[in-house]
């Protein structure tokens, strides 16, 4: 089926777009990466609370953390608007980051050589934490192959700026999300690639599991494909040391149940995978993505300000 074509309205709204995309990029490379690691964080700071982003946060932070104060919930919002606004600005950057040894660090190295060594497939996972398009490239540059999802922006100019931007630290296998997506990272694993995802966000139609307490609408594909071709599911977080700096875990990696009953044991491994979120969200909460919404809109609606 043929794509429909834009209005010209339409497209020169993206053509302009991608210009200040292009714009912002090249402005960004032309500084000290942690100048514009802190200019990110100030500007976000200062705009982010005049956002209806904040508000999300808010209600986000408020479910995890129910008996903080509120001078807490405050900090928090600060700490995740300063780590937010420097993992905007890095992306540009991202090439110079991860060329840099002693801007990234890997911790348990070990287990990803084991998986290049043997070969082995698994199901990377994580969520969005820190700069997490580090992620893809520790897994690219320690050898494994492996098909790597990402979304589609709307504007099909800023998409192809996005995907030279990730070519320039070498990851360039990406699937689309979608029925397509999924058929790839099949694809994928049938030739003997891994794959990974994030599985940290809402998606409607996904098994609703806890998350903090809270029912949470969850990606069961991780899972599926883990116990579809007998792999681990392989964690991993990024962490940010100072400024542009960062640390990349690879976790234990967790092996799921096959009791023949694959929805009970999909259902277990979607637990087991918000259990490993959860862990990450406590142990370094001003670095997950706080601004989207996670739970079921019902709760969304109920934190507006009765005048909003």
């Amino acid at each position: 089926m043929t794509a429909k074509r834009p209005s010209l309205a339409q497209d020169l709204l993206w053509r302009l777009e991608a210009f200040a995309f292009d714009l912002v990029t090249g402005l960004a490379r032309m500084f000290p990466i942690d100048a514009v690691s802190d200019f990110g964080a100030r500007l976000f700071q200062w705009l982010g609370p005049m956002t209806s982003a904040h508000r999300v946060a808010e209600t986000n932070l408020r479910i995890v953390f129910p008996r903080a104060s509120d001078a807490e919930i405050a900090s928090l919002l600060d700490q995740q608007w300063d780590a937010l606004g420097r993992w905007a600005v890095e992306f540009p950057l991202l090439d110079k980051i991860i060329a840099d040894p002693e801007r990234v660090e890997l911790v348990n190295g070990e287990r990803m050589a084991e998986i290049v060594r043997t070969g082995e497939r698994v199901v990377f996972i994580s969520g969005h934490f820190s700069s997490f398009e580090i992620m893809p490239a520790a897994i690219v540059h320690a050898g494994v192959p492996c098909q790597i999802t990402y979304r589609a922006t709307n504007n099909p100019y800023v998409d192809d700026a996005i995907k030279k931007s990730r070519a320039r630290y070498g990851v360039q296998l990406f699937a689309p999300k979608g029925s397509d997506g999924a058929r790839e990272l099949i694809r994928g694993l049938s030739r003997g690639e891994s794959v990974a995802l994030m599985n940290d966000q809402k998606f409607n139609g996904g098994v609703a599991s806890p998350l903090f307490g809270v029912m949470a609408h969850t990606a069961p594909g991780p899972s599926t494909l883990a116990l579809r071709f007998g792999v681990a599911l392989q964690p991993m977080s990024v962490q940010r040391k100072d400024k542009a700096h960062f640390r990349v875990v690879v976790h234990d990696p967790i092996w799921l149940e096959d009791t023949g009953d694959r929805t009970a044991d999909i259902e277990a491994g979607v637990r087991r995978v918000n259990a490993f979120i959860e862990e990450r969200i406590l142990e370094r909460p001003a670095e997950w993505f706080w601004v989207h919404k996670r739970w079921p809109n019902e709760i969304y609606k109920k934190a507006k300000k009765p005048n909003s």
